[in-house]
């Protein structure tokens, strides 16, 4: 039994919900020395689902080689990767102001998925979980869009967008996991985190 894990994420919406499972974690984050962007770089032809789930591999391999480096106690590692698509056309984090009204332009009036893949290894143990939800946007006009994009709050954001924040406003419906479209399937990552051992 682990008393804790170390969480690879610098989203503050995962330690958010990882509190409200009531897990004890530390952060294990990248050096400055990695390109830790380098590694949502998209395959040819890749589909949403393999994307997200590749990324989340080297997001873990990343974190596990860190551990060792900086000579850590050892503990459960745990990664997520968040990736919204549209049909097989994959919208990560907006490049800029520009890229996050083109993406929001494009997933108005639309259901598109949002996927979160979420990682845990514990020693030589490596579970995985992926989890797909489906959300809908009313269409929404240009000042809209506009007026969003300039609170700042899509940047940083796959599909250039926060479920719970002022977006909210457009959504109207959503089918899923409400915390995975947030970045961290619970039910997913409470049941992966139990099987290696780690009271949830």
């Amino acid at each position: 039994m682990s008393d804790f894990i170390y969480l690879a994420s610098q989203s503050p919406r995962r330690r958010q919900l990882l509190e409200q499972l009531g897990v004890t974690y530390e952060l294990l984050l990248a050096d400055e020395v990695e390109d830790a962007e380098a590694l949502e770089t998209l395959l040819k032809n890749e589909s949403p689902a393999a994307y997200v789930k590749r990324v989340t591999g080297l997001k873990l391999e990343a974190a596990l080689a860190r551990m060792k480096r900086r000579k850590l106690k050892p503990a459960p590692v745990l990664c997520s990767d968040t990736t919204v698509a549209l049909g097989r056309v994959i919208y990560g984090k907006p490049e800029n102001a520009g890229d996050a009204v083109r993406m929001l332009t494009e997933l108005g009036g639309t259901t598109h998925r949002v996927l979160t893949a979420v990682a845990v290894q514990a020693g030589k143990r490596r579970v995985e979980a992926l989890s797909t939800s489906r959300v809908s946007f009313e269409l929404m006009s240009r000042s809209q869009i506009r007026d969003y994009v300039a609170t700042g709050e899509p940047m940083g954001k796959a599909g250039a967008y926060a479920v719970q924040g002022r977006a909210a406003m457009h959504i109207t419906d959503i089918k899923g996991s409400y915390s995975g479209i947030m970045g961290l399937p619970l039910w997913e990552t409470a049941c992966l985190l139990r099987s290696v051992g780690v009271k949830v």
